[in-house]
């Protein structure tokens, strides 16, 4: 008992350590990345104006888009300016980031209880600090991005489906439908959390044997589903859709029964078409594309070596293997859809897949490594001396593979739009329009802007364009006067960013 127990303190103090470095670590880099980010994301922008909007028209706000992430803004700020005094367009972006790193730093608590569930304690902690290594994952987590805010109660209510599914906690299953509704109203795609446990329960009542009881299985189902509806159903009934950004599913569906099935669907937005044989090809590679861009291209041999041997030849729980293969699976659905749908998917579509494999990698990586030593040490794996060896080089190439993409400053290459905003806000007054083909460039000045493809509204008084070097002087229906140019940035030097007066 107490060899026991003297074991048990030194696992915990061991997960205290390893969760302090990922924090530690995750932290340093995050202040790094927001102290010399450049730009922040297009999307940023709008969730900022949305949080500023929040005061004078909340109904607005909700309507248009999930509420959470600019509402957690907001509260930010009121916190920031409730001791500072004072409010300024930098205090909005600093609170926005801010709000984005403290999730991903969060998120890595749960994320590292996952990982021990599934891989054991040691390769979730080598997993996690790979993650907190790669530029995408890390440079989202410093932005004003709602992606780490939903992936916070992502894979919080995802470690208490494993913890009730392990342990037939009932209750549990409660606590996750609570955290998917609250996670629903920053990202919708959070209600999978609803589907994994309802699957899972509904698994429980129909086999013969299983560790939680029916009855039990029927409570945790009603826990869930009303944890889930009690947040996410006045949302839904206020908007007027189940996934309102996405503006599919009309609530008006179920008030219409005595229609036919055709005039319900159609009046819900729902489409049915077959994916078509290429499409889904190109959607694959588009998602396998993201996925290597993410990991680097490095990691990935390590991530298809480890989940083979994971879901080969390793033995497993019914629940992990359940768990895991459902969120897979469900999320390239999701993704291919997504491609179907819009011709479009990008690292941010793909970044829960990339958080939720990166156990798998350092498996494969220990494969590779033990298969090196093998080949070129003429060593066998079980052999004495050092078996990590091998395992720390590869480690440490993909680090420095990481490393220069990983500390320059985000959006380096659009410097310019910095400077360009800079003179705005000094010479445009306060009442002026500014047309741009970036929104951040009037965000950053501090002034209106109109955002314009072609033809530039005739209410602007200054215009602002990227031009080449060799181009003709652009024309827009009216006499201009260049008042200001800049370069895009210190390597670009055949394109400018020119500032025109409408005179």
């Amino acid at each position: 008992m107490v060899v026991g127990g003297n074991t048990n303190r030194l696992v915990r103090k061991q997960d205290l350590v390893h969760v302090a470095i990922l924090l530690a670590v995750a932290l340093g880099i995050g202040v790094y990345l927001i102290a010399t980010a450049v730009l922040i994301a297009k999307d940023g922008v709008f969730y900022i104006e949305r949080a500023q909007q929040f005061p004078s028209n909340p109904v607005g706000i909700i309507k248009t888009h999930p509420p959470g992430y600019p509402f957690l803004i907001f509260i930010a700020h009121q916190f920031v300016t409730f001791f500072s005094g004072s409010s300024w367009m930098y205090s909005w972006i600093y609170c926005a980031q801010s709000v984005t790193l403290l999730c991903r730093i969060l998120s890595l608590i749960p994320l590292y209880f996952i990982g021990k569930i599934l891989v054991g304690s040691r390769n979730s902690f080598w997993a996690l600090l790979i993650l907190t290594l790669l530029p995408y994952p890390t440079k989202f987590g410093s932005d004003a991005l709602s992606d780490w805010p939903h992936i916070v109660f992502l894979v919080t209510g995802f470690w208490l489906l494993l913890l009730g599914a392990k342990f037939s906690k009932w209750w549990m299953f409660g606590c996750v439908g609570i955290i998917a509704g609250m996670g629903y109203l920053i990202r919708t795609e959070c209600c999978q959390l609803v589907i994994y446990g309802g699957g899972w329960l509904l698994f429980n009542l129909i086999r013969p044997k299983n560790k939680m009881s029916r009855k039990s299985a029927v409570g945790a189902l009603v826990l869930l589903l009303a944890g889930f509806a009690v947040i996410a159903v006045p949302y839904m009934r206020f908007v007027g859709y189940l996934f309102p950004e996405q503006r599919i599913g009309s609530v008006s569906i179920f008030a219409n029964m005595g229609r036919s099935n055709i005039d319900a669907v159609n009046e819900a937005g729902v489409c049915f078409a077959g994916f078509a044989p290429l499409e889904v090809a190109e959607g694959i590679w588009k998602l396998l594309n993201n996925i290597c861009e993410t990991l680097m291209y490095y990691f990935i041999p390590a991530l298809f070596i480890g989940v083979y041997h994971y879901f080969r030849k390793q033995t497993k729980s019914a629940e992990n293997f359940f768990f895991v293969t459902a969120f897979v699976l469900l999320n390239i659905v999701v993704s291919l859809w997504l491609y179907y749908r819009t011709n479009f998917i990008s690292k941010r579509h793909s970044l829960p897949l990339v958080v939720f494999t990166i156990f798998y990698v350092p498996i494969g990586l220990q494969i590779l490594a033990n298969w090196l030593r093998s080949k070129f040490f003429r060593v066998q794996p079980e052999s004495k001396g050092n078996p990590q060896l091998c395992f720390f080089i590869l480690l440490i190439i993909g680090v420095a593979i990481c490393l220069p993409k990983l500390l320059r400053p985000m959006r380096i290459k659009k410097e310019g739009y910095r400077t360009a905003s800079a003179w705005l806000k000094e010479n445009a007054a306060k009442e002026d329009l500014i047309a741009v083909f970036d929104r951040r460039i009037s965000f950053y000045a501090e002034r209106k802007g109109l955002i314009y493809d072609k033809k530039v509204s005739k209410r602007a008084k200054y215009v602002v364009k990227i031009v080449k070097d060799e181009d003709k002087k652009p024309e827009f229906g009216r006499t201009v006067q260049e008042r200001y140019s800049v370069r895009m940035n210190k390597r670009e030097k055949k394109k400018r960013i020119v500032i025109y007066e409408v005179l």
